[in-house]
């Protein structure tokens, strides 16, 4: 991890490449895709890397897992790829996460290139070395640091998305605002939706991320604070993942799990009842109502005890320490995420009267 990742914004990604890859010479170049970005944005980029070799997986988070890892691992030895090869991931967080890991354990190591294509990925999962796949229903439960040889993030690709995708990666915006910018998240509440400016938005959260990674890189201390939401939303997201047509997007998770953080953090004092309320009102605005029942939240409570943040089986979270700023390594109890689920519930309820 001691190399630094360019962070380049690029209105032409082809071009980007090709002044990247004339820099380093590498024996062959391979590239990663969904059957989403091959339609959709491999043609983009095609110009650059005529002669890579494409290697297609399929599309969603239940994919990120050994099975399609060795699926990667075998094309590149099909292919001889060799240590001076390049892994180009192009797509989402999904892509990013299992390309990048493949890359950094193939033959202990080789260079890749993060082409986020998702406003997930572009502000949040491309950036800071994180690399990893889903095990045992788990969320990134194995996995390594390590930093690409470089991010090129270009908004266009956001034209490729779902109504839906959009909105999941909005939700990592908000938690940049709300854990490290007050004034940015009072604006981005008075901006109607389909008035945000997600080339402004995407700067401003790559802007957080990479400063708060640059200083904490292996996550030993204030990297912590890019978790907030996640340990209940990371629960809340495991535990719908195989149920069908319940299971939500990484956004939408998160969001459930900032209300009930929040609700936390106000519960501690450290934040007001008013400021509870805004963000409440704001995500339930935002991304509508989950339906959590008792039973559910039974269920949902075991994979917290998984968090990777955890120590000594303490579940350790990223509390608010006011709107702007985070306190991490804060103890809470399978009974605290319990109270915060079944505030959430009560919020929807209240939504849906």
């Amino acid at each position: 991890m001691s190399k630094n990742s360019e962070i380049i914004f690029t209105q032409n990604v082809a071009e980007t490449l090709t002044t990247l890859l004339a820099a380093k010479r590498h024996s062959k170049i391979m590239v990663l895709v969904d059957e989403n970005t091959r339609k959709h944005c491999l043609p983009h980029v095609i110009d650059a890397i005529a002669n890579a070799t494409v290697i297609e997986i399929k599309s969603g988070e239940e994919a990120k897992n050994l099975d399609t890892c060795s699926q990667i691992w075998k094309e590149m030895t099909r292919q001889q790829l060799d240590r001076k090869a390049l892994l180009i991931n192009l797509g989402g967080g999904v892509i990013g996460d299992m390309g990048g890991f493949c890359a950094a354990t193939y033959k202990r190591g080789i260079d890749f290139i993060q082409v986020p294509t998702t406003l997930l990925s572009q502000v949040d999962a491309s950036v800071g070395g994180k690399l990893g796949i889903d095990f045992m229903g788990l969320k990134n439960h194995i996995g390594v640091f390590e930093k690409p040889l470089a991010v090129l993030i270009n908004t266009g690709f956001l034209a490729t998305l779902s109504k839906a995708e959009l909105r999941s990666g909005y939700a990592e915006i908000i938690k940049h605002c709300l854990i490290a910018d007050a004034d940015k998240w009072k604006e981005i509440i008075a901006t109607p939706y389909d008035r945000l400016d997600w080339q402004d938005l995407a700067e401003h959260s790559v802007s957080i991320k990479s400063k708060v990674t640059e200083e904490d890189p292996l996550e030993n201390g204030l990297r912590k604070i890019l978790n907030f939401g996640h340990t209940i939303g990371h629960a809340v997201e495991s535990y719908f993942l195989p149920l069908g047509s319940k299971k939500l997007l990484h956004g939408e998770a998160i969001a459930v799990g900032m209300v009930a953080e929040a609700y936390l953090a106000y519960q501690r004092k450290f934040i007001s009842e008013a400021d509870l309320n805004q963000i409440t009102t704001y995500l339930l605005h935002i991304y509508g109502a989950v339906a959590i029942s008792d039973f559910d939240i039974d269920n949902i409570l075991p994979y917290a005890l998984q968090d990777k943040k955890n120590e000594s089986n303490t579940i350790l979270c990223t509390l608010l320490a006011e709107v702007g700023q985070a306190n991490y390594n804060q103890e809470i109890s399978l009974e605290d995420i319990r109270t915060a689920l079944e505030y959430y519930t009560v919020q929807v309820g209240e939504v849906k009267k």
